[in-house]
């Protein structure tokens, strides 16, 4: 694997991230909630799903997914309950940060955070179809393929956090900025788009790939 190689992925890699997906949509709409230091942590479980993803396909369960119909229908239609449940609450929120909802037992815990961002990805079988086609290209056959996965893994999950963090800092202020109003029609922007992607991903068919 050469620089060059690697200088490729990641600029492919930059442009599928940076083009709004669940996981960058929960950090724009975290930092506008709850502010960017709670918002990290919902970060962080991105993050952890990205290596858990590149992982499954380095050991080759994302070819294991591709070839069975019934599993593959399994993940998607977790997926599609998920990212419509979390759609359906940002267009109920009141957009605005609430004390009780930070430190409190609703979705702005550290742990709810991390945990949302971190099941909206693994339970989207596009993304293990997405890397078992994608991350093959920039692995060469003739050299050790586990350290080459790793560094695959770091490079994207790295500028998945610099574009999460760039999002939620977007959110953070438009929290100083907007009105209540504002941000209750940012998250429900915010929601309405998860649900659109739930709906596409129900629409999703492997041979599409």
């Amino acid at each position: 694997m050469t620089v060059w190689m690697l200088l490729a992925f990641a600029t492919v890699a930059f442009i599928g991230i940076a083009t709004p997906g669940p996981t960058v949509l929960l950090a724009l709409a975290n930092g506008s909630r709850f502010g960017f230091r709670c918002s990290l942590w919902g970060m962080l479980g991105a993050v952890l799903s990205d290596f858990v993803l590149i992982g499954a396909v380095a050991i080759g369960l994302g070819a294991l997914l591709a070839a069975s119909e019934f599993w593959f229908m399994v993940l998607k239609w977790v997926g599609v309950g998920y990212l419509a449940f979390i759609g359906l609450q940002m267009l109920r929120s009141k957009g605005s940060l609430d004390v009780s909802e930070t430190h409190g037992t609703a979705g702005g815990t550290p742990r709810a955070l991390f945990l949302k961002s971190f099941l909206v990805a693994v339970t989207n079988p596009k993304g293990y179809l997405f890397f078992t086609a994608f991350l093959p290209q920039f692995v060469v056959a003739t050299e050790p393929q586990l350290p080459q996965y790793a560094a695959l893994a770091i490079i994207f999950a790295l500028l998945d956090l610099v574009i999460m963090a760039g999002y939620a800092s977007l959110g953070a202020q438009a929290m100083k900025l907007l009105t209540r109003r504002g941000l209750v029609w940012l998250d429900r922007t915010c929601g309405g788009a998860l649900l659109a992607l739930a709906g596409t991903l129900a629409f999703y068919r492997k041979t599409a790939n």
